[in-house]
């Protein structure tokens, strides 16, 4: 028999056995002299040993090891406690260790065994044991007596609860989780030895030792001496959702809540507490949803702390970056169920969108006509394509922002504002009504003004939830308001079917990767700036309509268009959906450069088609991927060959 706890052999009450080791089989049953006290043990059978480990017997203490205990409860062990509260070894030790610190014992104890011929070796070995997160000193199991609270039925409505789909969590994966917890779930010490905590509710009686169990003190509280112990922490969280309000109107208004945010480590502790809570107290549950937070860890992975040291002040992070981009990138970061690695430089994406929507900001109201006043009544008389894909793009942001923030995506949510204010309306919208609001036409600039900053004041409210501050200080901006009114109780913009224009938002699209292609162009070639260029299209979906958004933003000419358009001598080009798009270059840069990007152009996309073509040769990719994704994955795949066809024949041209 081995044993790594020498000096706990004086509360040993059996040692155990695997019931199917054949080295042992004959011994269970049987008794033994427990070496140093000459007291018989018992040599029982449990499937708690390990047969392949160590001995294969094992030293069974009920009253210093926690597995020890339930051993001993199965076989019914008497519980020797050899210890003081202060670690010393009291009277059910041997005379000679009786007020020895345990680690004194331990020596003492090997010394002894040494001396009588019991020790057949010792080695070194390395344990977990506990230790005190505050204290920093070495944790030892001891029974005490304490208070408990039966759990089994408590449990149950709060199991099926979570687990029938009443209370939802986000991701539910952690359904699991809570369910492995609640099935196997065991009484509950409430009681802790400390000096601080809602005390325990117990009085005992100085006369007779009868025991009163109240939240208040009996009549003859004279008579009555009160536990010294306080409730175990989480016994007094679990009140937290139904027991914090004044008032019973309070309460009735606020219980149940809609949503508990909170982090997944304390499921148990805390979340299933408040449930069993709720079921007891009030009869219902405490909230509908669970959103759990990703766990925040450094950029070497581990998980941020105070003991590690390892996590900024927050209060620097927003000194330098702001508390709107602390907040906005935290959520950019954290997708649902995963965890986070941060570094304060990542809060530069919340600082930039911030800068960007501050100056965006700036630049409408600047433009504003003289003595502007926004008006959230006013119709603009004429309203062009671009005004009309803006609203549509806005009502389809607002569409799906609320879509996921219904369904708890926090992240996807900060993606679809950031997208829509960044791109559509700061690069796209501004750009396109720069023209307008330059106009000698008041008309046009009151319109042009009025339009933007409607659209502006809907952004606000959106982001509102995301970066409260400069979305309160703008909104504040661009309109008088009275004292007390806030961002954070106006009107949520409400989606309205009828402005989403599809098919518009799709042409618009098609421009915007038209115009970016011929600007990719220009900066590739190193085309002046002052220099207009020519543009040839070989699609059959462009518009002349459009033509003087894409001659302004893209620095154009001339624009030729249609499906049997063939590439003019020394052109570069580029390939978009449904467009080949030819620029001639002919006087305007070193054709020998546009060969070579072509060149690498197909390099790149050849390497892609050969990891595509392994991908879709993967038996068990195909077998195991939804249909929906194999099928984007052939369409790209698709694509990506006539791209390279239609770059390879450019190439030829070109040579």
């Amino acid at each position: 028999m081995a044993t790594t706890r020498p000096e706990t052999m004086f509360g040993d009450t059996a040692v155990a056995v695997n019931p199917d080791d054949p080295r042992y089989s004959s011994f269970i049953g049987k008794k033994l002299i427990l070496p140093l006290t000459g007291r018989e043990i018992e040599i029982i059978a449990d499937n708690y040993v390990d047969s392949t480990f160590g001995t294969g017997a094992v030293k069974i203490t009920p009253a210093h090891d926690v597995n020890d205990y339930e051993v001993g409860l199965r076989h019914n062990l008497q519980l020797i406690n050899i210890l003081h509260p202060d670690a010393t070894l009291n009277d059910n030790a041997p005379v000679e260790f009786r007020g020895l610190d345990r680690y004194d014992a331990r020596k003492k104890a090997v010394k002894m065994l040494e001396e009588q011929g019991f020790m057949l070796k010792s080695e070194d070995y390395t344990t977990n044991v506990g230790f005190s997160q505050r204290g920093h000193a070495q944790v030892e199991p001891y029974m005490s007596e304490q208070w408990f609270m039966k759990m089994d039925e408590l449990a149950k409505p709060a199991l099926t609860a979570v687990t029938s789909g009443e209370i939802n969590f986000y991701p539910p994966h952690w359904v699991k989780t809570y369910e492995h917890w609640m099935s196997n779930i065991k009484d509950w010490c409430i009681s802790r030895q400390l000096w601080w905590g809602h005390r325990i509710p117990v009085w005992y009686h100085k006369t007779t030792k009868e025991i009163y169990c109240d939240v208040n003190p009996p009549v003859d509280a004279e008579n009555w001496v009160q536990d010294n112990d306080v409730l175990d922490t989480w016994s007094s969280s679990w009140l937290w959702a139904h027991d914090v309000f004044k008032t019973e109107e309070e309460q009735k208004y606020y219980y149940p809540t809609d949503a508990l945010v909170t982090a997944p480590d304390i499921i148990f502790f805390w979340v299933a507490r408040m449930i069993m809570a709720g079921y007891y107290f009030q009869g219902e549950i405490p909230f509908k949803h669970v959103y759990f937070t990703s766990v925040i860890r450094d950029d070497t992975g581990r998980k941020m702390s105070k003991s590690l040291g390892n996590s900024p002040d927050p209060l620097d992070v927003i000194d330098q970056y702001g508390a709107d981009a602390l907040r906005f990138t935290m959520m950019f970061l954290a997708p649902l169920g995963q965890d986070v690695r941060f570094s304060e430089d990542k809060c530069d994406l919340g600082r930039n969108f911030a800068n960007k929507i501050w100056n965006a900001g700036r630049f409408i109201l600047m433009n504003t006509p003289e003595g502007f006043q926004y008006d959230e009544n006013y119709v603009p008389e004429n309203e062009d394509f671009v005004d009309k894909w803006i609203t549509s793009r806005l009502n389809s942001t607002v569409k799906n922002l609320n879509k996921a923030l219904e369904d708890f995506e926090l992240t996807n949510s900060s993606k679809i504002i950031y997208s829509f204010i960044w791109t559509d309306f700061c690069d796209w919208y501004i750009e396109l009504i720069k023209n307008r609001f330059y106009s000698d036409d008041p008309k046009v600039k009151l319109d042009t003004a009025q339009k933007a900053v409607g659209l502006f004041d809907k952004i606000l409210r959106l982001l509102h939830p995301f970066m409260p501050y400069i979305s309160e200080e703008l909104w504040h901006l661009i309109k008088t308001r009275g004292d007390g009114e806030s961002i954070s109780v106006a009107a949520f913009p409400e989606f309205n079917d009828s402005k989403v224009d599809l098919a518009g938002e799709k042409q618009m699209e098609f421009l915007q990767n038209l115009i970016t292609a011929v600007r990719n162009i220009r900066g590739e070639m190193k085309i002046a700036p002052s220099k207009p260029v020519k543009l040839h299209l070989k699609t059959t979906i462009y518009d002349p309509l459009y033509g003087d958004l894409i001659k302004k933003l893209a620095k154009v000419e001339e624009i030729t268009s249609g499906s049997d358009i063939v590439s003019p001598a020394k052109s570069a080009s580029a390939v978009i959906k449904d467009c080949e798009i030819f620029v001639p270059l002919e006087g305007l840069i070193d054709i020998e450069v546009e060969r070579t990007r072509l060149e690498k152009e197909i390099e790149r996309l050849n390497g892609g088609l050969i990891g595509l073509t392994k991908k879709l040769s993967n038996e068990e990719f195909v077998s195991r991927a939804p249909a929906d994704i194999i099928e984007k994955e052939r369409a790209k795949k698709r694509d990506w060959e006539e791209n390279i066809a239609k770059l390879q024949a450019i190439l030829d041209d070109l040579t």
